[in-house]
């Protein structure tokens, strides 16, 4: 019997402490769409799926130095910047809840997926936005609207996977996985199998990738959104069928290769294209592809900031809701998860996937090859690369094993590594909240140390960050 999981201890968000339990959720491999989608794949030319990624930074900027949701800072300070449109951003929170039952109440048949950060969810929980987190618990938890809408996990606190430190990649999934539980149920949590990376960065460092997509695996994760211009081929080129899942090989600088599902997401001006459901009217103008042996309809897959923006504020809710009055039934939206599901029943074979991988690594596999590659091979290679071709660029891996990172700090360069490395050293009696500010600093928000009001607040998190009290938790 699972436990029922407290969302907020001590204060804090429900980010560790029930690992082997999210563990034996998330590794539950039943189909999630598949037994109740009302969508028969015989019947359907092409799809479309869309995303709505919503986050708001945390920040020590309360009352007394308290940690807070920008959100909540908006609300208190409404006269400087566009902080007026606060309560435009809380609304847009929570208004898929009110859409998804009206539309299906309407007989159509809408799908959405949803990319929420733990800073919001925890900043909502804090600001006495409770409201919202129920209204969103309708259409996560009723079964009546579990066809039409799928979670994707994301990094807990909003970092981007290129410059996060290799031992932490894992510790944001997890803590995404248990905050998510906590609010939604484990139920809610065994349907969540896609992951959306922040900012969509994919990194292209050997060893960074190999141990995202690892990590992914190990965290139950099925299949992972990128950017059609972050991929290339294994051959160095542009990416034929950008309409169909791919395989995502992922091999370190060891020669160690992990491989995970992708779904492509087409280059454009996010927001403006979600805003105005520009997929479902691309996905209009083609036709099933062939798969391996089997004819599959493409899906265009496209993900905006869910409130950002007057697009999205003004236009997305009439737009949303016109388009599925007017939806065909042979072009119709999915969830990425139902999409591959179905066409998995179907006949295709995960293996069966082109392949591709991060953009500029087939530059590096040219000169280190599996057989021959280890750290220092794969590290001459790009410093070689960078030399000889000026457009080739690679977010370097922090603390990567063969690295002396977790003593003397040789190799660290910019705070997030150092508080970082001080976490790990101390893993075995960390905190709760050591985990949140090592975490909170890596927050994309602050990973630019400029000057400026943003750079105080990641210096105050990294000062709180290496003298919080060291206990078990």
């Amino acid at each position: 019997m699972l436990p029922v999981l407290p969302e907020i201890i001590d204060g804090l968000p429900n980010i560790s402490g029930w690992e082997e339990e999210v563990q034996s959720v998330v590794q539950q491999n039943e189909p999630v769409f598949l037994p109740r989608t009302n969508l028969r794949l015989s019947e359907i030319r092409a799809a479309f799926a869309i995303a709505l990624h919503m986050h708001q930074p945390t920040i020590p900027a309360g009352q007394n130095g308290e940690l807070i949701s920008n959100l909540q800072y908006m609300f208190e300070h409404p006269h400087e910047g566009d902080n007026h449109n606060a309560g435009a951003f809380a609304w847009c929170y929570s208004r898929m809840a009110d859409f998804i039952p009206e539309l299906v109440a309407q007989g159509c048949n809408p799908r959405i997926m949803l990319d929420y950060s733990g800073n919001l969810l925890w900043g909502l929980r804090q600001m006495g936005r409770g409201d919202i987190l129920e209204n969103l618990k309708r259409i996560t938890c009723d079964r009546a609207y579990q066809p039409y809408v799928e979670w994707l996990g994301t990094m807990w606190s909003h970092a981007v996977v290129p410059s996060t430190p290799i031992p932490d990649i894992k510790l944001h999934i997890q803590a995404w996985q248990h905050h998510f539980a906590a609010i939604f149920g484990w139920e809610a949590l065994a349907r969540v199998k896609g992951f959306s990376p922040p900012e969509m960065h994919l990194p292209n460092h050997p060893d960074t990738l190999y141990a995202f997509v690892k990590a992914l695996k190990e965290c139950g994760y099925r299949w992972v959104m990128v950017q059609e211009h972050s991929v290339e081929t294994i051959e160095g080129l542009p990416l034929a069928e950008k309409y169909l899942p791919h395989r995502l090989i992922a091999r370190n600088s060891q020669g160690e290769t992990e491989s995970i599902t992708a779904l492509i997401k087409t280059q454009g001006s996010d927001t403006k294209l979600v805003g105005q459901m520009q997929p479902y009217y691309e996905a209009k103008n083609y036709s099933p592809k062939p798969l391996g042996n089997v004819l599959v309809p493409p899906l265009v897959t496209q993900i905006g900031d869910g409130e950002n923006g007057g697009v999205m504020m003004n236009e997305f809710p009439n737009a949303f809701k016109k388009a599925w009055h007017e939806m065909a039934q042979d072009v119709v939206g999915m969830t990425g998860t139902e999409y591959l599901e179905l066409i998995e029943a179907a006949g295709c074979n995960p293996d069966d996937y082109p392949a591709c991988q991060p953009i500029g690594q087939h530059l590096i596999w040219q000169q280190v090859s599996k057989e021959n590659s280890t750290p220092d091979a794969v590290e001459n290679a790009i410093a070689q690369l960078k030399q000889t071709h000026p457009n080739f660029h690679i977010d370097g891996a922090s603390w990567t094993n063969h690295l002396s990172w977790v003593k003397g700090y040789e190799n660290v360069l910019t705070p997030i590594n150092k508080l970082s490395a001080l976490f790990h050293e101390n893993r075995n009696t960390r905190s709760r909240e050591a985990l949140l500010y090592n975490l909170l600093l890596q927050t994309s928000c602050f990973r630019y140390w400029g000057q400026g009001v943003w750079t105080d607040y990641a210096r105050e998190i990294y000062r709180r960050g290496v003298t919080p009290p060291v206990t078990a938790g």
